[in-house]
């Protein structure tokens, strides 16, 4: 089964990715974690994201699509990158994200994902449904 590991951090810890004095401190802790998951064989898919300044939320509204800078959520942990990793249950994938190195305000949100579908297969589906 698929289970998204979603990192959350502070405008701290997202700064400290890139400030030269603070860099090696934070990845340090990271890498190691990076290179367990990887060892594991369980890693399908990740990635690192951007600092929440550089995003666009789009949102619908009365008069339309509604388009603002920054991320979706009101709050000062923001989504920083993630992994989608292979295991067999939802107690293995917990037990992975308790070994992230959170800093002090971060986390680790666990979701199941949707199983993986190509864009054939939903428009088939969306059409026998709709059909």
């Amino acid at each position: 089964m698929h289970y998204a590991l979603l990192f959350h951090q502070s405008p701290e810890e997202f700064a400290a990715r890139e400030d030269p004095q603070k860099r090696a401190a934070f990845w340090g802790s990271f890498v190691p974690y990076m290179k367990a998951l990887q060892e594991a064989g369980i890693v399908v898919a990740g990635a690192g994201l951007q600092p929440p300044a550089t995003a666009v939320s789009v949102r619908p509204g009365a008069s339309g699509h509604q388009v603002q800078d920054g991320p979706f959520a009101d709050t000062k942990e923001q989504l920083g990158g993630f992994f989608i990793i292979d295991v067999p249950d939802m107690d293995t994938a917990l037990k992975w994200a308790a070994r992230y190195p959170a800093g002090t305000h971060g986390g680790v949100e666990v979701r199941p994902t949707l199983p993986p579908t190509t864009h054939a297969e939903m428009l088939k589906s969306l059409e026998t449904t709709n059909g």
